[in-house]
């Protein structure tokens, strides 16, 4: 019998970093991290040696000096008085604020409008064609500023809503008043306010809205478990267990218990002397690069629901039909499941970019991190490297978090096959 041994390893040599497939892709990459890494040594060394020649330095300090100048749009309390750190944190909140809104709607609107553009109904699917084509090919500043200037030249002023038969009347049953400065709406009221928990820096978070995220909480928690044990019953039984009345109570009535017990109402708008008061009044700035976000990611969004549910097999539509399923069930039980793993990874972008672009809000005057850090604390401290750099770095954190976010809930959604 003969002995068959292993063919002996050939000793290291240094040509091996090159022509041994084991060695060579690291070897690449240890070259290309190398020359990365000179690069931007060389980037920053060259950066702090041109201000040292210009007689400045590279600090943040500016941002515990005195802002000196006023916001229009504050989520929380600010003074002209109030530090440049202070101002860019109220930016970045309006930032936060305006891209959310705008991410929650741009996707109502696409999915409402890609599900519209297969209607067989000819003339809404080409209407829906034509929204989506004019708000596709026109840049988002010239939407922003097209809406800014209706707001303006067709809506009235205040004063025009006064008098017994004023030219103008409130929307939405006397609740909302459009006027050319600012939209006013309804605010939230409590006939038995808790107070607030004072979190310092003259932040303050009102104890019933607490209450109301524990409940909401909560009741998120017991739907999941009543779900994952309605799971287990059927993957036992086969047989599932209904749930909808169950979590329906967890999700309601608790909610519906608190809104009883603070008394909580809306505050409708009353015109007194020449503004409204008693409601919230939104700058209209923030209401025209809101709805232009909107109007304009929606129209990318629309593509993307709809390329995603023509990627669905003709096949499952005609089976769904075949077991009696009408159109409307079919579509969300069955069709648009299986297209959201073509949507999701087209939609993170689409959310990305809503994000970024909402940098445009300077052409509106909504003062966002735009506005604030790379806007107005930029031109008075001079920091222009420094405004730059922070500016930067948020925004990269952002759509960090957005994609992550995103990743995590498609991982969630996609389907499991076996």
């Amino acid at each position: 019998m003969t002995d068959v041994s292993a063919p002996a390893t050939p000793p290291f040599r240094l040509s091996m970093l090159v022509y041994d497939r084991r060695y060579r892709s690291m070897t690449f990459q240890v070259i290309v991290f190398v020359l990365v890494m000179a690069f931007g040594w060389w980037l920053v060394n060259n950066t702090i040696q041109n201000l040292q020649a210009l007689g400045k330095d590279f600090n943040f300090g500016f941002l515990f000096q005195r802002a000196g100048y006023d916001l229009p749009q504050t989520p929380i309390p600010y003074t002209s008085d109030d530090t440049h750190l202070r101002a860019a944190i109220i930016g970045l909140m309006n930032t936060v604020i305006v891209s959310i809104l705008g991410c929650i709607a741009a996707t109502i609107v696409g999915v409402v409008v890609g599900v519209a553009r297969l209607s067989n109904n000819w003339l809404f699917a080409r209407l829906m064609t034509v929204y989506v084509e004019i708000f596709r090919n026109i840049p988002l500043l010239l939407w922003i500023l097209i809406i800014y200037a209706l707001f303006t030249e067709i809506l009235p002023a205040p004063s025009a809503y006064r008098g017994e038969d004023p030219a103008w009347s409130m929307v939405l049953f006397d609740n909302v008043a459009l006027t050319n400065r600012y939209t006013s709406i309804p605010a939230l009221g409590l006939t038995n306010d808790p107070g607030s928990l004072e979190l310092g820096a003259r932040v303050s978070v009102s104890w019933a809205l607490i209450a109301f995220m524990v409940v909401l909480i909560g009741g998120w928690m017991v739907r999941t478990a009543l779900h994952k044990r309605a799971q287990q019953i059927q993957d036992a039984t086969g047989q599932r267990p209904t749930t909808w009345w169950q979590t329906l109570a967890v999700m309601t009535v608790p909610s519906l218990f608190l809104i009883w017990f603070f008394g909580l109402h809306l505050l409708p708008p009353e015109l007194k002397g020449f503004n409204f008061s008693g409601g919230m009044n939104v700058d209209n700035s923030f209401v025209v690069l809101w709805l232009a976000l909107t109007l304009y990611t929606g129209a990318f969004i629309a593509e993307i629901v709809r390329a995603g549910i023509l990627a669905v097999s003709k096949g499952q539509s005609e089976a769904a039909f075949a077991l009696g399923l009408r159109p409307r069930r079919t579509m969300n039980l069955v069709i648009l499941p299986q297209a959201l793993r073509v949507i999701i990874p087209p939609l993170i972008s689409q959310f990305l970019n809503l994000t970024k672009n909402s940098s445009l809000a300077i052409a509106v005057g909504y003062m966002d991190l735009r506005g604030t850090l790379g806007g107005t604390t930029l031109n008075q401290t001079g920091r222009e490297l420094e405004a730059m750099v922070l500016m930067m770095a948020i925004y990269l954190a952002l759509s960090l978090i957005i994609s992550a976010g995103m990743n995590v809930f498609n991982s969630r959604v996609k389907l499991k096959e076996r």
